[in-house]
């Protein structure tokens, strides 16, 4: 490898090529705090050094694993002492904003927040929001087709891109920098790379949809008696308020109650004994007439008997303050730790009925286990964290298949957000069946064919077939 990172040093600078203590020091997993353990971190300025160095790569045959902004919890980050880590840290800049056509041309190491931030510059907004903002990467969010608060509005990161260009495991540049909103002129050969988590290609550059500024914010926290009537509140609030929905965030009393009164974190601002909690928000342009809307989709709410008591937000401090208990993740990990999280995805009306059944198996296999549960419930997306007072990998094994093995015959996703990763490449089959993940294997096959592209992540090598695929119904 020293003469390979020789080599790449003349391209990137010997600056921008670590190793030893520098890499080491790096944490590649931001809850557990696991050291960074590959052979060397490459970072690459822009997307010429990052081909040229895919080229020096490509001709050792030398494996790479992409690192972003590090927040993802699948170990899509992972490298072992044999991989190279490509960082691209340094690739971050804006590199144009068109107002008239509603873009944003970014390379993909810029920050989330950056990229929102350069949008208000220009009285437009990028609309995917996540709660790890500030340190999450647009090419992350690309790789992983990131969703967050505002999927029920605006779509998850698959809809927020016009066009992008990716590196391929060779060095080839594919470069569909697409900046209309409608381009039918044969494949769209974006969509190959978002959400493949970097098998396919490391996306350098992309161009982003913006859309209209929707200054007007309406924030409610609202308790709800039952999941029949949650599910009917989601079904009103999209009615009543037509295209500005924009979150419905669900607590569980579990969440609610452990981050406000039972450790102290926040101050409740309902009372803790509704089985159900939801922020709800809602995105306008006209302050009074949006605020009536939203009044009196909750005044008709409350006389439905959707909801049992509700608090709006009157200032920006106080919708970050309910904010804070959704996303206080720091906090979850605090009173849970060890702890085990999971972000699942199934058909809304069996929401209920599967949290429960989880949580009685859980009381049954895992005594004095603890399960807190939230979520974008609007979109099917259930966050789950479980502490089983182990992290040894006989417990988490034990869990992943109480959580996931129900999810099948439910139609269910082992992944909502966080991708696959190395966490759950065995599950794979639980939510994809044989044949689509054959075609998974053809394409990475006919794009890498030396597996150099964060090998091991999503697909197991093919003579080692994932084991749950053999529980698929």
């Amino acid at each position: 490898m020293d003469t390979l990172l020789a080599e790449i040093a003349a391209v990137v600078g010997a600056a921008n090529v670590l190793t030893g203590a520098d890499v080491a020091a790096r944490c590649v997993d931001w809850m557990s705090g696991a050291p960074c353990r590959a052979g060397a971190i490459v970072r690459p300025a822009d997307t010429g050094e990052l081909a040229a160095t895919m080229r020096l790569c490509h001709a050792a045959r030398q494996p790479v694993v992409t690192h972003g902004g590090l927040t993802g919890l699948v170990h899509g980050a992972e490298a072992t002492p044999d991989e190279i880590a490509i960082s691209l840290e340094r690739m971050t800049a804006i590199e144009a904003v068109d107002p008239v056509g509603g873009s944003l041309t970014v390379q993909a190491g810029a920050p989330l927040q950056k990229v929102q931030e350069a949008a208000e510059a220009v009285d437009r907004q990028f609309a995917l929001d996540l709660g790890a903002r500030g340190s999450c990467t647009i090419g992350g969010n690309i790789a992983t087709n990131a969703g967050g608060i505002r999927v029920i509005r605006y779509g998850m990161m698959r809809q927020q891109v016009l066009g992008l260009e990716a590196v391929l495991a060779d060095g080839s540049v594919i470069s569909s920098m697409n900046r209309m909103l409608k381009n039918n002129a044969g494949f769209d050969l974006k969509q190959l790379f978002i959400g493949s988590e970097g098998t396919l290609g490391i996306v350098t550059r992309a161009v982003l949809r913006l859309q209209p500024p929707t200054p007007d914010v309406r924030t409610a926290l609202v308790a709800c008696p039952s999941f029949a009537a949650l599910t009917g509140l989601l079904a009103h609030m999209g009615q009543a308020l037509g295209g500005s929905l924009a979150a419905f965030e669900v607590m569980w009393q579990s969440h609610y109650r452990l981050l406000t009164e039972e450790s102290g974190r926040h101050t409740p601002p309902l009372v803790t004994d509704a089985p159900f909690y939801v922020i709800l928000e809602s995105l306008g342009t006209d302050p009074q007439s949006h605020a009536g809307q939203f009044s009196t989709a909750l005044e008709t709410a409350l006389e439905r008997e959707l909801i049992a008591d509700a608090v709006l937000a009157h200032s920006d401090a106080q919708r970050r303050g309910l904010w804070a208990i959704r996303e206080d993740i720091e906090g979850l990990i605090e009173a849970l730790a060890p702890l085990f999280t999971f972000d699942v995805s199934l058909p809304i009306p069996e929401m209920a009925a599967y949290v429960d059944t989880l949580e009685r198996a859980l009381a049954r296999d895992r005594p004095g286990a603890s399960m807190v549960t939230f979520g974008h419930l609007g979109d099917g997306n259930l966050h789950i964290s479980i502490g089983a007072g182990s992290a040894d990998a006989d417990t988490r094994r034990a869990v992943e298949q109480l959580v996931y093995a129900p999810l099948a015959p439910l139609g269910g996703s082992i992944s909502a957000e966080h991708g696959i990763g190395l966490e759950k490449r065995a599950y794979l089959g639980l939510s994809r069946s044989a044949e689509e993940i054959a075609l998974m294997h053809a394409l990475k096959q006919a794009l890498d064919p030396h597996g150099l592209l964060n090998r091991y992540k999503v697909l197991a090598p093919e003579a080692d077939p994932a084991p749950a695929t053999e529980t698929r119904p």
